[in-house]
């Protein structure tokens, strides 16, 4: 097993999985110590690196692209003390972050881990349920429903209409944007049917950020909501309706009768993949799925 134990927070690996488990120190960012351990499996990595510095060194985890729902949801831009794949070494310990870069490193060429993009999450998202306070909202997520609240910073017409309810089955995408320079950020909700171009401060379904300590806890809201949502691989979800789902009918020539097979192969694919991250329950997937195995 190769540990490395510093202010910043604790790595260990025991050739199968990394533990991560933030640190301490006030120092330590609050997204960070709000998300607490991560456990990250092999599987999941793409590749690790250690940068010296002179008095300090930075240890660096690459997550393979669609494995992890919170990267997927901040897009890449958590900065880097709100990092969870990021472990600040003090200088006097240089040799043992190389030391667990060389146990990683020999871990993925033995298990022949490839690099590539993954078809599905290999990591759970944060835990439900959850509720953050930040810009010009509160933004809550028990699993299965979001929740809007406005306060006394809100626009007035985003303010009028009320507190907001969205199901995860209404959604399809979640974006969370820190605010840099001048431009304010967002925790923006993207609704099946229902596109907007309207800026976070005048759109209902987005929370808009101002740089402030607790904005990037929203990316916290997007991740897990993401793990609930199906993963960006799995083809043509946007335009789907899961609950009624529209079934070819078996007619015409061979030829489209073979092409109509296909297609229920597809839309099993696709309801398998809503049934297994939660969109449909039991029920409704085995409803849908009798449904289309008698069009067979």
């Amino acid at each position: 097993m190769a540990e490395i134990i510093q202010k910043d927070g604790t790595w260990s690996f025991d050739g199968d999985a990394l533990r991560l488990t933030p640190g301490r120190d006030r120092n330590v960012s609050l997204l960070r110590r709000t998300l607490g351990e991560l456990v990250v499996p092999l599987g999941a990595l793409a590749g690790v690196s250690f940068e010296q510095g002179k008095k300090s060194g930075r240890l660096r985890l690459r997550l393979r692209d669609g494995a992890d729902p919170l990267l997927h949801a901040s897009g890449g831009r958590l900065t880097e003390p709100n990092d969870p794949y990021q472990l600040l070494v003090e200088s006097d310990r240089y040799g043992v972050a190389e030391y667990f870069v060389d146990e990683v490193r020999n871990a993925l060429l033995l298990d022949e881990v490839p690099s590539d993009p993954v078809d599905e999450y290999l990591l759970p998202g944060p835990p439900v349920p959850l509720s953050v306070s930040a810009g010009d909202g509160t933004a809550s997520f028990d699993g299965e429903h979001i929740r809007l609240e406005w306060n006394w910073k809100t626009e007035d017409a985003k303010a009028a209409a009320g507190a907001r309810t969205l199901a995860i089955t209404d959604l399809v995408g979640v974006e969370w944007q820190p605010a840099v320079g001048l431009e304010n950020g967002h925790l923006r909700f993207a609704v099946r049917n229902a596109p907007t171009k309207a800026p976070p401060k005048y759109d209902p379904n987005s929370v808009e950020l101002w740089g402030f300590k607790k904005d990037p806890l929203m990316a916290l809201v997007a991740a897990a909501v993401q793990a609930r949502l199906p993963h960006p691989s799995t083809p043509a979800l946007t335009d789907v309706e899961p609950a009624r789902p529209q079934i070819p009918q078996r007619s015409g020539t061979a030829d489209q009768r073979e092409d109509d097979h296909d297609a229920l192969l597809r839309r099993l694919r696709e309801l398998g993949e809503l049934h297994r991250t939660g969109v449909l329950t039991d029920e409704e997937f085995g409803m849908a799925k009798q449904a289309i195995l008698k069009r067979m």
